[in-house]
C-alpha cells in the first residue's frame, strides 16, 4: 500500500501541467493559483483535526518542512506550466541525488551499493533526454529548467524531513506541509506582483475558481497519499518510485501538449523506469525478508 500511495501521488502531479495551463489561459498565475490549492487543503485539516495547529507551531522541525513543501510546490507548478513539461520534470527527478545526500547527513542511511546504481541510472537516463541534438552535453537554459531543480532539491528535503518527522501526529506534519504551499508561493507571488514580474489575481470568476478548487482537492488527496506512503519507505526508495510520475507527465504531454518523444528521450526515459522498478523490487523484497 505505500507503493502504491507514492504513484497515486505521481499521477495526481504527473498530470496536473495541463490544468495549471488550463488556469493560466484565464489569468491565475501558477503561484497564486498554488496558494488557492491550499488554502483549501488547510482547511481540510483544519476542519478534521483543529489540535494539528498547536503541534505545528511549537516544532521547529515540521516549519522546516512547510518551506520545502512550500518551495516543491511553487517551483514545480511553475516551471510545468511556462516549460517543456517532460524537460521540467526529470530535471525535479535529479532529486534521488539530493534525497541520497539528504538521508545519509540527516537519518543515517547510508547509500546502498543497490541505491547508487538507481541513482546512476536515473541520472543517466536524465543526460540523455537533456541532451540536445547539436550538443555534446546536457544543457540548462532559462528560468524553467532552474525551477526544475529547486523543486527537486525541495521534494528531497521534503521527503527526509517526512521520514525524520514520522512520531509526529500525521495531521499536523500534513497541515505544515499545506500552510507552506500557501505561505512561501503566496508571498512569493506578493513580491514578484509588486515588481511587475508576474501578473496580479485576476478578478472574481466562477471559472478559474472552481477549476482551481478541483485541482486543490487532487492535490490534498495526492498529498496525504505522499504522506501515507513516505513515511514508510526508506528515502532512497521512495525518491525513485516517485519517479513513475515521468510516466504521466510524458504521456500527457505527447498526447494533449503535443510534445514529441524522440527515440534519445525515450531510451534516457526507459532508464529512468528501470531504476524506478529496481527500487520497488528492492523494497518488496525487504518487506518480505
Amino acid at each position: 500500500m505505500p507503493y502504491l500511495a507514492l504513484v497515486c501521488n505521481a499521477m495526481i502531479w504527473g498530470l496536473s501541467w495541463w490544468p495549471l495551463r488550463q488556469l493560466q489561459a484565464m489569468g491565475l498565475h501558477p503561484l497564486w493559483a498554488t496558494s488557492i490549492f491550499f488554502v483549501l487543503s488547510t482547511g481540510l485539516i483544519m476542519a478534521w483535526r483543529p489540535s494539528a495547529l498547536a503541534v505545528l507551531l511549537r516544532s521547529p522541525a515540521l516549519w522546516c518542512l512547510a518551506i520545502a513543501a512550500g518551495s516543491t510546490n511553487a517551483a514545480f507548478n511553475w516551471g510545468v506550466s511556462i516549460g517543456e513539461v517532460v524537460r521540467v520534470v526529470l530535471l525535479f527527478y535529479l532529486m534521488p541525488v539530493w534525497a541520497a545526500l539528504l538521508a545519509w547527513l540527516t537519518l543515517g542511511e547510508r547509500p546502498t551499493p543497490a541505491a547508487a546504481w538507481r541513482v546512476a541510472l536515473a541520472l543517466l537516463g536524465a543526460v540523455l533526454v537533456l541532451k540536445p541534438a547539436d550538443a555534446p552535453w546536457p544543457v540548462f537554459a532559462g528560468l524553467p529548467d532552474v525551477l526544475g531543480l529547486v523543486g527537486g532539491f525541495g521534494f528531497a528535503a521534503n521527503n527526509v524531513i517526512l521520514r525524520q518527522q514520522v512520531h509526529q501526529d500525521t495531521a499536523a506534519r500534513a497541515l505544515a506541509m499545506f500552510m507552506g504551499g500557501i505561505l512561501l508561493p503566496g508571498g512569493l507571488a506578493v513580491v514578484l506582483t509588486s515588481q511587475g514580474v508576474i501578473p496580479p489575481l485576476p478578478a472574481f470568476d466562477a471559472r478559474w475558481l472552481f477549476g482551481a478548487l478541483a485541482l486543490g482537492l487532487a492535490m490534498f488527496c495526492g498529498n496525504m497519499a505522499l504522506q501515507y506512503g513516505a513515511s514508510r519507505v526508506p528515502v532512497n526508495i521512495s525518491s525513485v518510485v516517485m519517479l513513475t510520475e515521468i510516466v504521466f507527465a510524458a504521456g500527457s504531454a505527447v498526447w494533449w501538449g503535443g510534445e514529441v518523444l524522440t527515440p534519445v528521450v525515450m531510451a534516457g526515459g526507459g532508464l529512468i523506469l528501470l531504476a524506478a522498478v529496481l527500487a520497488a523490487r528492492e523494497g518488496s523484497s525487504a518487506h518480505a525478508a
